[in-house]
């Protein structure tokens, strides 16, 4: 089977320091702290939640490019060091969580999350949209609604939304919010006062 290495597509996620190739992997078009505040302060803030959701009704993992669906996508644009096959998915390489801290060498030790959660953007205004906007949100990489992360920490987030869980690693509860107030700007979902309570809270981290 032809492979290449990530090098050859992904050259610019990996330059420079570790550090630096970290924030360069990060999701697209997180907002500086200001910007999420003021993000912040015009959602709607909502005292009842919609029911009714399956995960079917987001559509998820869909073709993006040739081989390669939105998990492969991800998982490609997260790592480092990658040995990708000609069916897209990365055979070896490495991989940091920035929810926790951890570093993994194999694929199947990443979730890629949704970090505002489809059950929670259902609940937020999404359960009125067409299949087709879900569907657009499930797979969203031009705003930071998806990142790889340790499996198990994906778990223990669930649905919940940052006023009942946040990321393990602290120093990461800014980058957080700002991702999470982002998404909710961009597709106009609501807020509990618990949670904007929270996300004001990690937002004042920054």
């Amino acid at each position: 089977m032809k492979v290449f290495t990530a090098l050859a597509i992904f050259a610019g996620l990996i330059a420079g320091s570790s550090a630096a190739a970290i924030e360069k992997r990060a999701p697209p078009n997180i907002p500086t702290a200001a910007s999420a505040k003021t993000m912040l302060a015009a959602l709607p803030t909502r005292t009842t939640d919609a029911t009714g959701y399956q995960r079917s009704l987001f559509p998820h993992w869909i073709t993006i490019s040739g081989n390669c669906n939105t998990r492969e996508t991800v998982l490609n644009r997260d790592g480092t060091g990658l040995t990708i096959g000609s069916d897209c998915y990365p055979s070896s390489g490495s991989w940091f969580s920035p929810y926790d801290g951890a570093t993994w060498t194999a694929a199947s030790d990443l979730d890629i999350d949704h970090v505002v959660p489809l059950s929670n953007a259902w609940k937020s205004g999404a359960n009125t949209w067409t299949t087709a906007r879900r569907q657009t949100f499930a797979n969203d990489l031009t705003n930071p609604q998806l990142i790889a992360v340790t499996d198990d920490v994906n778990s223990a987030k669930g649905d919940k939304s940052p006023d009942a869980w946040v990321p393990p690693l602290s120093s990461y509860h800014c980058t957080y919010a700002r991702m999470w107030v982002k998404v909710k700007s961009v597709y106009s979902l609501s807020v509990t006062a618990a949670e904007k309570s929270k996300l004001t809270s990690m937002l004042n981290t920054c």
